[in-house]
């Protein structure tokens, strides 16, 4: 029970540093927005001490991790691969166009309109 009541908590202070920003609307910007960060760090501190907060924060880290393994493409991959999904894209465009085309014939004959 106390954790949900923490979870609620950070929540109510997430929306607190919001409501700040907006009731802050005569200050600088740079105040506005320390207040919304300070509810936000004030929601993740009390996060930090909730299983469910700590599990959360465990995942994003693992989520880094394998993040940073990725093998992301080169430019000269990526640029390869872009063409191919282009010209697959009218390859298949003119391939739709003739079968319309088609359908667009029998329909015609089945009408009785030749033109």
């Amino acid at each position: 029970m106390i954790n949900k009541i923490k979870l609620v908590l950070a929540l109510l202070l997430v929306a607190a540093g919001i409501a700040g920003f907006y009731l802050l609307g005569e200050q600088a910007l740079v105040v506005r927005v320390l207040s919304v960060l300070a509810g936000v760090i004030a929601a993740v501190i009390v996060l930090w001490t909730t299983p469910e907060g700590q599990s959360a924060f465990a995942f994003v880290r693992e989520a880094a991790a394998e993040t940073r393994k990725v093998v992301w493409p080169t430019r000269k991959e990526t640029i390869q691969t872009t063409a191919i999904v282009f010209a697959l894209v009218v390859v298949v465009a003119i391939f739709l166009w003739i079968v319309d085309l088609g359908f667009l014939w029998m329909v015609e004959k089945l009408l009785g309109r030749s033109a």
